[in-house]
């Protein structure tokens, strides 16, 4: 079962859990699964890597997600996230610009020099919130959202993602330690939030236990 935060006729909020496809899988998927669990027509309106768990949003009718597919594109729909990365940041808090290109063949996105086709612009925010035992847990904010760019962003600083092997962590302990944390978006006039945590009790956030 998926776990819901909330539901009215226009949207659901859930907690995709790691390991799940957000859409467009051949087996099971969010919207599969959601659709059959309340038994009404899902509009997927954004995606988690499939590594990746935390909280999404879906609309229930083409309105509502044209509305938030909107606010997506025009920057009011935010998205925060959590993340255990390697090492310690060199600044507290920053904000990350790059380059990126995403080799379709290969699934995988690079920071690049030079702007040529195929190549997006890539912003974050994030704040260190806590260092220890070689790791640093991270609060981010996303300007744009590239193909993985949270996990491209921080590899490519020498700071990759614990338990990320495709961009460069020796760490198999656990999958990619990455989580959609809070979500806000305006609905009917006024900015709604929801907020998730990892669980706490295990590696590599059982580090960070009492942080937030």
């Amino acid at each position: 079962m998926i776990e819901i935060l909330f539901e009215n006729d226009d949207l659901v909020v859930c907690i995709k859990p790691v390991g799940v496809n957000s859409q467009n899988d051949k087996s099971e998927d969010m919207v599969k699964l959601l659709s059959l669990q309340i038994n009404t027509q899902i509009f997927p309106v954004h995606r988690l890597d499939t590594a990746v768990g935390g909280i999404m949003v879906f609309a229930k009718n083409s309105k509502t997600a044209a509305i938030l597919s909107k606010q997506i594109s025009d920057g009011t729909f935010k998205k925060k996230y959590l993340a255990v990365v390697t090492g310690t940041p060199l600044k507290e808090c920053d904000v990350l610009e790059d380059l990126l290109f995403k080799d379709s063949s290969k699934n995988k996105s690079f920071v690049v020099k030079r702007e040529r086709r195929g190549v997006k612009k890539a912003s974050l925010q994030y704040e260190t919130l806590s260092s220890v035992s070689g790791f640093s847990l991270v609060k981010i904010l996303l300007h744009t959202g590239r193909t993985h760019q949270i996990r491209v962003q921080f590899a490519s600083r020498k700071m990759p993602l614990v338990g990320d092997g495709k961009y460069g962590s020796r760490d198999n302990r656990c999958t990619v330690a990455l989580w959609s944390h809070k979500i806000s978006f305006m609905y009917k006039g006024n900015e709604v939030s929801f907020l998730s945590n990892p669980d706490f009790n295990k590696y590599p956030w059982e580090y960070f236990n009492g942080k937030m």
